[in-house]
Parts: C-alpha cells; structure tokens; sequence
C-alpha cells in the first residue's frame, strides 16, 4: 500500500476513532463539538431523531477502522487519479452522503460537495473535522456554498423527478446519477421470532425513509399479514414521533374516505398492491404461490430495487436485519462508485 494511500486512510479512520471515543460513556463530555451537532441536526431536521442519528454514527465506527478500509480498497487498482468531483448528496437520513466523500477521498480524488439542506449540519461537522486535524484536506474537500463551480465528474443523488434535470443539467459531464429506489423483503411463513425482529429493524429504521428500508413484503398465500403488527412491537413508539405520526394519520385518512381495504396497526399500516414504492407510515405486502413468481417481479423492477432480505435462496439476497447495515462495497443503485472514480473522464 503505498503512503499517500495510508494517509487518507488515516483521515477517514481518525473520523471513526472519534465517533468511537465519543460513544465510550466517559468521553462524551469531552467533545462537545459533537454534541452541539447532534442536537443541532435534530432541531433542524425533525426526521433527525437523536436515536437515528447515533444509530447512524455507530454505523460508521464499524466502517471507517483502517482494517475495513483497507479490505475494502484492496479489491481495486488505485492509481493516481485527481479529479475534481461534485457531489450533490440526499439527505433522507442522517450522513446519507458521506459513503460518497469517502469514496471520493480515498481513491484520491478532490470533492465538491452540496450537502442536502436536510442533513447539512452533520456533513459540515465531518468536513470541519478534517480540516481542523488535517489542515491540507482543505485542498481536497470543498462545500460548494453556491453554484456548483468547475469539475470532471459529479455524483447526483435525488428524487425521479430530479433525476431527469440532472440527466440534462450533466449531460455534458461524467457522471453517476441516481433515483428513486425501495426495498423488499420474501418471507417463507417459516422465519424465527428473531429474524421477524430483524426484518422490523430493516423496516422502521429512519422511519422507513431511506433507499434500503424495506417497503414491500411478498409473503406466501394463506399468510396472516396482520401477526406483524405484534412481531413488529419494539418499534410502536414511533407513533408518537409528530411528523411520522401526521403521515401515519394522514394515510389512514385518505385510505378510509377511498374504501379502500387495509390492515390498521396502530403505528403503520399495511395494503396489498402490486407496487413496491408506499407513502411514508405505509408498508406494502403481496402473496405469492410460487417462489418463481417473486423472481420473475424482481427480474421486472431490478432497476427500482436496491436490496432485497430474505431466508429462501433469491439471487443478490441478504440476511434479515442486514439492510441498513451495508458493506462498503455494496453501493447504491449497485453502481460501484469506486470503478466510476477511477475511470478515464
């Protein structure tokens, strides 16, 4: 591994080393930089709970010790490259678009970024971060506080709808551009009280706002759908969280003045369709007879599919309770960012 290399590692692992120290109950007093950011990014974003964000930032104690960051980037050939990267990130949950700046960071590339106005408190605390401990990554990140100025490549996460302006908007640049997607999940009828904990896990977390929380369940005909509402109990104090509690009430409304047939679980509720993307408090199901059938759906919709949990054998499957605890080389939308960095403009 040669030095310029171990030195970013150095950067993103510093980060980990910090989020591990704070997180040790004696030392949580002694970084109060870190504190003030995570009340500040609850009271600025309301989707911010206090809960989500540590769940967040323990996440990345796991991902950023040198050990998993050198795995992870010995799988490729990082030769010199230095692009000027923009990065244009979500900001559904907290630190969203961080796997992208590291991304960019250790392949050595230098990144402009436009947090999310969402998640702009915790991206920001990060960046300072560096900058106070590595006075020269001032030179690698930058936070575009205007117009994006100019670069090589950019990497563009938002919305269908955005999607279409940022197709238009980069046309003439390199890029890795991003939707819409959701999650299922292919119950056997079979699953353990554990992995039906799991599975709710991979649903609630972040308040089912992210591209790997589970929206859909395909489950096997004659399957009672509404034993979940007691599997899932560890989370039913998410009704008293406001705004998830307005689109829970909201939903329940619009289905009752449509007649529309649904399962009432106190704190979500659930509707069989065909579809795999619901409102937010909303999870879809469907009945299968064959496993086939959910295969051949799956083959249909692969491009609004990110992950897809489960215990039967389904190609590209992974383990309850696995969904938002991705590996660093399992990418969003399956696009390896890495490669894209790496690749001649």
């Amino acid at each position: 591994m040669d030095t310029e290399l171990k030195v970013r590692i150095n950067y993103l692992s510093s980060f980990g080393d910090l989020l591990e120290s704070f997180f040790s109950d004696e030392n949580q007093s002694e970084n109060p930089k870190l504190t003030q950011a995570i009340e500040d990014a609850e009271k600025h974003n309301s989707w911010f709970s206090k809960k989500n964000i540590i769940n967040a930032l323990k996440y990345w104690i796991i991902k950023l010790r040198k050990d998993t960051l050198e795995t992870w980037v010995s799988k490729y050939n990082l030769q010199n490259v230095n692009y000027k990267v923009a990065i244009i990130m979500a900001g559904n949950f907290p630190l969203a678009g961080l796997h992208d700046l590291i991304c960019v960071i250790i392949t050595g590339n230098k990144g402009i970024i436009k947090p999310s106005s969402d998640d702009k408190i915790l991206i920001n605390f990060f960046v300072e971060f560096l900058h106070e401990e590595f006075p020269e990554t001032n030179e690698i990140i930058e936070i575009a506080s205007e117009k994006l100025g100019d670069f090589d490549k950019v990497i563009a996460t938002g919305s269908n709808n955005t999607f279409n302006y940022f197709e238009y908007y980069f046309r003439d640049k390199s890029s890795l551009l991003r939707k819409n997607r959701n999650s299922i999940a292919v119950l056997s009828g079979n699953e353990s009280e554990n992995e039906l904990k799991l599975l709710s896990d991979d649903i609630f977390i972040y308040f089912g706002l992210g591209c790997r929380n589970i929206s859909k369940i395909f489950v096997p005909t004659g399957y009672d759908i509404s034993q979940l509402k007691n599997k899932f109990n560890n989370y039913n104090y998410i009704i008293n969280h406001n705004k998830y509690s307005n689109n829970y009430n909201y939903q329940k409304t619009v289905k009752i003045m449509n007649n529309e047939v649904f399962t009432d679980c106190d704190y979500f509720l659930m509707s069989q369709s065909k579809e795999i993307n619901p409102p937010i408090s909303v999870i879809y199901y469907d009945y299968y007879d064959n496993l086939s059938q959910v295969c051949d759906l799956i083959k249909e919709k692969i491009n609004q599919i990110q992950c897809i949990v489960t215990n039967l054998q389904i190609d590209n499957s992974i383990r309850f309770g696995e969904a938002q605890d991705p590996r660093l080389d399992q990418y969003a939308d399956n696009s390896d960012t890495i490669n894209f960095l790496l690749t001649s403009s």
